[in-house]
């Protein structure tokens, strides 16, 4: 099955360079997208132009693909089934949960000079980096790609209500399903609460297991594209 996989913030498609063999040794065929202003040099790209990349590389399947979203970029892997219903075969979430309408995308941390830069590891100190090596913290870092504030503060526009028949998945890496749940319920997550077809999976890992568990996350994405076939 294609795979659209899409990255959080900070990252180009080259994030997904450890995962990409195991998914073709699985049987997939993986296409790594590399966003708008996430890698392409344009400084003034917008929410909008993410979107639109995205529904151009749904578009360009040869079948409905599995969109992966990982972290913030879930939300990108939403819009997609927003746009599209049936032209997804699911959604997958890593790490990350779908804005709701009128939210904006990611507007996280301070801007500098109409970017968002990576604010550096001190947010995220806990279970989102208990994996990660010093090694791998200055690589990850020295690669980090700042957002254009064009994209972290547009705003999420949803309006297809068939989006919450698609199957997704929410992989629960630095979080535990049954926390995920619980926010779920507790009404923190709307789009998730009112899917219909919702798994939670869990994946021992930090935020960023695209780094530190490669292997893992390319078994856990094909097992996810089986049961949306």
């Amino acid at each position: 099955m294609d795979m659209l996989l899409i990255a959080g913030l900070w990252l180009d498609g080259s994030a997904w360079d450890p995962v990409v063999p195991a998914l073709r040794e699985l049987g997939h065929q993986p296409v790594p997208l590399t966003l708008p202003g996430q890698g392409d040099g344009r400084a003034g790209a917008t929410l909008d132009d993410q979107v639109a990349a995205v529904l151009a590389a749904v578009a360009a399947a040869p079948e409905p693909p599995l969109v992966v979203g990982h972290s913030a970029a879930g939300t990108l892997a939403w819009l997609a089934a927003d746009a599209g219903p049936d032209a997804v075969a699911g959604v997958v979430l890593i790490g990350g949960f779908p804005s709701a309408d009128g939210e904006r995308y990611a507007d996280f941390f301070p801007t500098e000079g109409g970017v968002m830069p990576f604010p550096g590891w001190e947010p995220f100190e806990g279970p989102d980096t208990a994996d990660l090596d010093e090694e791998a913290r200055r690589a990850m870092a020295a690669a980090a790609i700042p957002v254009p504030e064009g994209v972290t503060r547009g705003a999420v526009r949803l309006s297809d209500p068939r989006r919450h028949d698609v199957p997704v998945v929410l992989v629960c890496p630095e979080f535990t399903p049954a926390q995920a749940r619980e926010w779920i319920d507790g009404g923190d997550l709307p789009e998730l609460a009112a899917a219909r077809r919702l798994e939670l999976v869990d994946l021992d890992s930090g935020h960023w297991p695209m780094f530190t568990r490669p292997v893992e996350l390319a078994r856990v994405l094909s097992e996810a594209a089986s049961r949306s076939m």
